[in-house]
């Protein structure tokens, strides 16, 4: 018996309940189009509630709508990332949204000219298969040579840090100066750890997010997200990889607050081991009790069993529609059309883009019309 046999049909099934998946869910709702949203966790916002505790996002509520929706806060307040949870969990109770928790989707593949999605509780078949898993991914990326330190110091991926509670005493290496890398250093050494902060920092948002000037520059940079730093300019193209290869700027916390904390920051990057302890890669042995790898996350579509993926291992898509594989597409993705894909509030147009190429589909197909590949 194919697993096609026993499973529950639904129209699309949209892999995800972050913003990008809720966002179109909005949409696909509004269209009165037949979908359910997947989704591993137990509540919707769990993506949001398992960061670390202070996490604050970095873009103000006034851009952290989604469709139909404002985020209930002051236009230019921070929420905390628990705020965003609950936003998430009431947008998706507001709007009726088929969320079903609790299924973590194991495999996407094809039987007989249509997806069959595999999760740990229930098979589907559909026609469309919206993924919005994940900006970066969702595996945490820490290098092979990590299993060679001594196994007294603790090590923690950002994605399991929550405190500076989780530390043993002494001294902390946070690896990756990106602007979590940033975030994280700053507070481990405030707790009052020796703190070192090792790798590139790629630059500095060059105001105080949080201060007066920032009411007037935030629509300024909003625009640009939205509108200049896209794919249909050759900035915006040219940015792209960067943006995809490399971690972010210092946002909320910069050198100064840094050096102020007593941070030592160096661009050299952690290679190795010596004897169970860490080396950068100028030679430097570093006697530390604690690891924290701020080193992202990486792409990992191998659940999905069609060749999707380029070289990096990010989805061959145009604006998230999957030329190669008609009915796949993807929302969610860094700079998936702009700078502005990555924030909560550019979800809705890159969401509702997805939508009105998967229902001019879905119309062709119930008319019995070819749909092009």
């Amino acid at each position: 018996m194919n697993l096609s046999d026993r499973a529950e049909h639904i129209e699309t099934v949209v892999i995800g309940a972050g913003q990008a998946g809720l966002a179109t869910g909005y949409h696909l709702a509004r269209r009165g189009l037949p979908f359910v949203v997947l989704d591993g966790n137990a509540r919707v916002g769990d993506n949001w509630r398992c960061h670390w505790d202070s996490l604050r996002l970095f873009s103000p509520a006034r851009v952290a709508s989604l469709p139909g929706m404002r985020f209930p806060a002051p236009p230019m307040s921070f929420p905390t990332k628990d705020e965003m949870a609950d936003f998430l969990e009431t947008y998706a109770e507001t709007f009726g949204l088929p969320v079903r928790n609790g299924q973590r989707v194991m495999r996407v593949g094809r039987e007989d000219g249509r997806y069959v999605v595999a999760t740990d509780t229930a098979p589907y078949v559909c026609d469309n298969v919206v993924v919005a898993s994940g900006t970066f991914g969702r595996t945490p990326y820490v290098p092979g040579f990590a299993d060679a330190l001594d196994p007294r110091i603790t090590q923690l991926h950002s994605s399991a840090y929550k405190n500076p509670a989780q530390l043993r005493p002494g001294g902390v290496l946070v690896v990756g100066a990106s602007h979590s890398g940033g975030d994280i250093a700053h507070e481990v050494a405030m707790a009052g750890h020796p703190t070192v902060l090792s790798g590139k920092i790629h630059g500095e948002i060059p105001f105080d997010i949080e201060g007066g000037p920032a009411h007037a520059i935030f629509p300024v940079l909003w625009f640009l997200a939205q509108h200049l730093l896209t794919l249909r300019t050759p900035i915006g193209r040219k940015m792209r990889p960067d943006v995809r290869a490399h971690g972010g700027p210092l946002i909320r916390i910069k050198r100064a607050d840094l050096s102020r904390a007593g941070v030592e920051t160096t661009p050299e990057r952690t290679v190795g081991t010596s004897d169970g302890l860490p080396v950068l890669d100028g030679g430097r042995v570093l006697d530390v009790a604690n690891v924290l790898w701020c080193t992202g996350f990486r792409q990992d579509f191998s659940w999905i069993d069609i060749p999707v993926t380029d070289e990096d291992g990010w989805p061959l898509e145009e604006r998230g529609v999957t030329p190669s594989s008609p009915g796949l597409y993807f929302v969610g993705l860094a700079f998936q059309y702009a700078f502005a894909s990555m924030l909560i509030g550019g979800a809705g147009r890159d969401a509702e883009h997805v939508v009105r190429h998967l229902a001019g589909d879905t119309a062709r197909r119930r008319s019995g019309a070819k749909v092009p590949a």
